[in-house]
């Protein structure tokens, strides 16, 4: 029990918050793979919030797509198209032709092994004419489509640059290679090395680089013609979706420069050409004087502009039939690349799941040419963490103060609030930040704050009902569990009634029954008048030994708080006179209460010391209740109302003023009325209080021998108003000693 305080002491709104906090930190430092895919997908929909943005005009592609397939024939072609193509380019005044297509295996032209074939069959035999030889020679140049295409290449006035790949290792390279077969293919791709890198330190304490196994360079006809060769690889995220694009990779001890690097740096004249490098890894690359960023690694974040067709394509067809509008292609970069699906050159994007690779380069290139980078810079990681922390312990210390409906309302705007500042950093500071981490611990947080209160919430429910159950009705139960607060130390002053009930006698009875006997009847007695009470909504206050005290109004509100206690008098009444036929065939005494009810201002609450408090009710109001109800021995009566309840209740019920008293301890007189039924009492009934009222009314005016014939009129009628009995005697006596002159008809009660 001891070990249970404990921990039931330690778990509280601010401990859960600050575990849950700590747990998304180190989830967020450690990295969770699906929290991290996650948030792959929420960086794709900023994207697709943020919308599409126009391109600038100095890249266009030259696509090989459906329709240039249908007119041209099925990929590959042959080479001396895309001379021809290239020559058309130069001919329209492009400035950078780059092609995303490698050209690693010599061009397959049945032609071109006609001629060699002749070739070497003519050497065989005894002919020694030497124009047949010059004719196949001139005859293979023609046929010779490779050369064509390096031929072109050379020639062309655009700067012409060729793609190529990096193996990344040995798997997906296939089969082993030479050290002299490495160093064939790295010169075959050469050109594509940054010419300067620039290091902060001599000794870095760890290699940033993107590796490399070995290139997979283009014919070495063509490489050579080519202005350079940049590699096309792309490494996409875990998800398989390309978010990245290397600007550096390494292999062989070099530097190595992508396609669309190369395709710039020639559209830029070639201008100083370097990779920075820092302490903590590649600050980026500058060229003249412009200075690309990038993260540790050397990759740049792709600024994706829309899906597919955002950049202008122009079908190669076209091209090759010249009809492409004039000046399309004048000073521009004209990306060659394939947009048919066919070919298997697509990737997955944010903006769409097939999508052309030679317009990822095409928006790479624009993103520098317009310094639209998007960063993730490393102190983002503070930032998420930072916001992660601020959400948590936000929603700890707010969501406990508030209402459930005000709790969801506050997480939830929080939750929007977050995702509105990571997407305007995403468009207005080009900040990629953690959306999700930090939404995971609001989450986190405002759940199991949620669940911890509707646990405690519930114990405190219990506890409420078993604190009450025994004292009113299943309905002051429920409203009580509305609002637990109420069972707080401490009161408030309100309107209500109370109601006091004793047996009559019971000490000399209690003197003739066994003590079992004697607890079997209270119990009974108990029992039935607690049903009553319930009835009515009633709080049992306490019992007092055969007495029972009752609060209306408490803590279950109600207006006719004085009406439900008449009404609960009554009741007893009634079920006491079926008991009391029952008991006196078992043979068992028959018992008589009195009942008092007052109604007024009293305090009510939970009264005691923090360890142990009972609901009760206190004040001049409640006192007065219990003294109307020992009024009722004095009287002959049963129940005995104060003035203020009457004036509450005088239109439901039948009600007689029975005195002006002065009980014992107050100074100001009261005025109390007997409870003689609802609006439904007997005629006889209702003739006797109309006498009684009649000798009241001429007692007060001591008019004593009138008063005398009223009350006795009053027992001819009924013979159990033994009240009138009373003021009988009183007339008597006062007619022999009158009053002094002062008197106003006040009784003074000497007993409680």
């Amino acid at each position: 029990m001891k070990g249970s305080f404990k921990a039931s002491r330690f778990l509280n709104s601010a401990t859960i918050t600050f575990c849950l906090t700590l747990f998304v930190l180190l989830l967020f430092i450690s990295g969770v793979p699906i929290l991290d895919y996650i948030e792959l997908k929420s960086f794709d929909l900023r994207f697709i919030s943020r919308g599409v943005l126009p391109p600038s005009t100095e890249v266009v592609i030259a696509a090989i797509d459906e329709k240039s397939l249908r007119a041209e024939g099925r990929w590959p072609w042959p080479r001396s198209k895309l001379a021809k193509l290239i020559d058309i380019l130069s001919e329209e005044g492009a400035k950078v032709v780059s092609f995303d297509v490698l050209f690693s295996e010599p061009d397959e032209n049945t032609h071109l092994q006609f001629i060699n074939e002749l070739d070497e069959r003519l050497k065989s035999l005894p002919v020694r004419d030497s124009s047949i030889h010059a004719f196949i020679d001139q005859s293979r140049r023609f046929a010779d489509n490779d050369l064509a295409l390096a031929t072109s290449i050379r020639n062309a006035s655009a700067k012409v640059v060729l793609g190529y790949f990096f193996h990344m290792s040995d798997a997906s390279l296939g089969y082993e290679l030479t050290p002299e077969e490495i160093r064939e293919r790295l010169q075959g791709v050469s050109h594509s090395r940054y010419p300067v890198t620039l290091f902060a330190k001599k000794e870095m304490d760890a290699d940033p680089f993107i590796h490399a196994r070995t290139p997979q360079p283009n014919l070495s006809i063509l490489a050579e013609a080519a202005a350079s060769s940049g590699f096309f690889n792309m490494v996409p995220d875990p998800d398989g979706v390309v978010r990245w694009m290397p600007l550096v990779i390494k292999t062989g001890g070099d530097l190595y420069a992508p396609l669309p690097i190369l395709s710039l740096w020639h559209y830029m004249d070639d201008p100083p050409l370097m990779v920075r490098v820092e302490e903590h890894g590649v600050e980026g690359i500058r060229m003249g004087p412009l200075f690309i960023p990038t993260d540790e690694r050397g990759q740049i974040l792709i600024n994706y502009l829309g899906p597919t067709k955002t950049f202008p394509h122009y079908a190669i067809t076209d091209i090759l039939n010249r009809k492409t509008p004039a000046g399309t292609f004048s000073g521009k970069i004209v990306l060659v690349g394939a947009t048919s699906t066919g070919i298997y050159d697509m990737r997955n994007t944010p903006f769409e799941t097939v999508f052309p690779g030679v317009e990822i380069h095409a928006t790479v290139i624009e993103n520098i040419l317009s310094h639209s980078y998007l960063y993730k810079p490393a102190w983002t990681r503070l930032y998420d963490a930072l916001a992660i922390l601020l959400l948590s312990v936000l929603a700890g210390m707010v969501i406990p103060r508030l209402s459930a409906l005000k709790g969801i309302l506050f997480a939830a705007g929080l939750f929007i609030l977050h995702i509105l500042v990571a997407q305007w950093l995403f468009e207005n500071a080009a900040l990629w930040v953690n959306m999700v981490y930090p939404l995971l611990g609001l989450v986190l947080v405002y759940t199991s704050l949620t669940i911890y209160r509707y646990l405690t919430e519930e114990r405190e429910r219990k506890k409420i009902r078993e604190a009450f159950s025994h004292y009113v009705s299943g309905s002051v139960v429920n409203e009580m569990l509305r609002d637990p607060e109420r069972l707080k130390l401490g009161g408030e002053k309100k309107d209500l009634t109370v109601l006091f009930a004793d047996i009559r006698g019971f000490t000399s009875m209690a003197e003739t029954l066994e003590p079992e006997a004697l607890v079997e009847l209270l119990n009974e007695f108990h029992t039935a008048m607690t049903d009553v009470v319930y009835r009515y909504d009633g709080t049992l206050d306490k019992y007092i030994g055969d007495a029972i005290m009752v609060v209306y109004g408490a803590p279950l509100e109600f207006t006719d708080h004085a009406s439900r206690g008449c009404n609960s008098a009554l009741d007893m009444i009634a079920r006491l006179k079926e008991l009391n036929e029952k008991w006196v065939k078992e043979g068992k005494p028959a018992l008589d209460i009195g009942v008092g009810i007052n109604t007024g201002l009293m305090m009510v609450g939970n009264m005691g010391s923090q360890q142990r408090f009972d609901y009760t009710v206190m004040g001049d109001a409640v006192n007065l209740a219990s003294r109307l109800e020992g009024a009722n021995k004095l009287y002959h009566t049963n129940i005995v109302i104060s003035e203020s309840t009457c004036e509450r209740v005088k239109d439901e019920f039948t009600v007689m003023e029975l005195d002006s008293v002065r009980v014992k301890g107050k100074v100001r007189p009261v005025k109390i009325y007997e409870l003689a039924g609802r609006n439904d009492v007997p005629a006889p009934r209702k003739e006797a209080i109309q006498c009684f009222r009649r000798g009241l009314s001429f007692y007060k005016k001591q008019q004593w021998d009138e008063a005398i014939e009223a009350f006795r009129e009053t027992l001819t009628i009924q013979k159990n108003m033994q009240v009138a009995a009373l003021y009988i005697e009183r007339a008597d006596m006062l007619k022999t000693n009158p009053p002094t002159p002062d008197w106003d008809g006040t009784f003074t009660m000497r007993s409680k």
